[in-house]
């Protein structure tokens, strides 16, 4: 007996037609056996297909929103700082609305909204740099305009000639100073 006729139950002595009955018969079951996997896997590739394609759509999706998110950001990014400087612009105007004011009224009244403005900006994490006299000379938040012969330490500071500005420990300006010379 061959493995063939083995494999399929056939006697030693099986008649050819009894050979090729039995493999018609195996080769049908293994057609049909892989018509279904066929179809199986076209069913998985479908699946995956759309899953792909509604994967792809979100992410489409989220990118669009993403970058309307940046684009509003963009444009209203800044609206809390312009809203902290409003109170600041009515205080300019009042000031500018009053005919008769005498100089001390005007000075208390700058006084006044340059505290304002100071605020507003610290609210907006905008922070004054103005080193004190005999502050160590930092280059990353002083820019030196000047050295100048003095009665301190060399590389401290003499004077503030403009302050300067930083937002989120970022500097917006350098404060110019004038800087001690060795001596």
């Amino acid at each position: 007996m061959t493995a063939h006729q083995a494999a399929h139950n056939l006697p030693a002595d099986a008649s050819p037609e009894e050979l090729e009955a039995a493999m018609s018969g195996h080769m049908a079951d293994e057609v049909q056996r892989l018509q279904a996997e066929l179809a199986d896997l076209k069913a998985k590739n479908a699946d995956l297909a759309d899953q792909f394609l509604r994967a792809k759509a979100d992410a489409e999706n989220m990118r669009r929103r993403a970058e309307d998110e940046v684009s509003k950001a963009r444009k209203f990014g800044i609206e809390s700082f312009a809203e902290s400087l409003l109170p600041v612009c009515d205080s300019l105007d009042a000031a500018l609305a009053l005919p008769n004011a005498t100089a001390e009224q005007l000075r208390e009244g700058s006084e006044a909204t340059l505290r304002q403005l100071l605020q507003a900006l610290e609210r907006n994490k905008v922070v004054v740099i103005n080193p004190a006299a005999g502050e160590k000379f930092d280059p990353h938040h002083h820019q030196a305009i000047s050295v100048v012969p003095a009665q301190q330490e060399a590389n401290t500071i003499v004077g503030v000639l403009q302050k300067g500005y930083l937002i989120f420990d970022r500097v917006l300006r350098p404060a110019l100073v004038t800087v001690a010379a060795p001596q």
